[in-house]
């Protein structure tokens, strides 16, 4: 098997389209958390803690360089001056986007799992999937259920007549 063949199996499996898919809608709803904290919430939060922007929250580790002619609590100029600095507002921005994500994700699973239950509890109910329209039908599985009470039927009448063929 050549190795362009190995890659062609390799993607086709369903696990692997899934995850280029998962990751391709993770960014996108990445950015869109991310508009989200920046351009709804922060603002909010500063406008409700006296008009305060996240982004200048640092602490200044070194000196400024002679010659800078920018804003000392600037934190891009002083980042671009070359000052050694901790920017905590914006690990703050990242950890409020973070924990949007978290419970965004978390509602979701929820609301997903609150709908596979349903569907399990209704399989669980239907003694014959593909008589349902709401159950997810598996073949196979109603065959061995049929197969299941065939031979359950036969049972007894094997112990009555005291024939065992096993």
């Amino acid at each position: 098997m050549t190795l362009i063949d190995e890659f062609k199996k390799f993607i086709a499996r369903g696990n692997v389209l899934d995850l280029a898919v998962g990751v391709v809608i993770g960014a996108a709803f990445g950015k869109i958390t991310t508009a989200l904290t920046e351009g709804v919430l922060m603002p909010t939060i500063g406008w409700l803690f006296g008009d305060v922007d996240f982004s200048n929250w640092f602490v200044r580790l070194g000196p400024v360089p002679a010659g800078y002619d920018g804003a000392p609590d600037n934190y891009a100029q002083l980042k671009e001056a070359g000052v050694a600095m901790i920017g905590y507002g914006d690990l703050l921005t990242q950890v409020v986007n973070f924990l949007i994500l978290a419970v965004a994700l978390f509602l979701l699973l929820k609301v997903v799992n609150r709908v596979l239950d349903a569907i399990e509890e209704e399989k669980k109910q239907t003694a014959d999937s593909s008589q349902s329209e709401t159950v997810p039908t598996d073949p196979q599985l109603d065959v061995l259920r049929e197969i299941r009470d065939e031979l359950r039927t036969l049972q007894p009448a094997r112990a009555i007549s005291g024939t065992n063929k096993s």
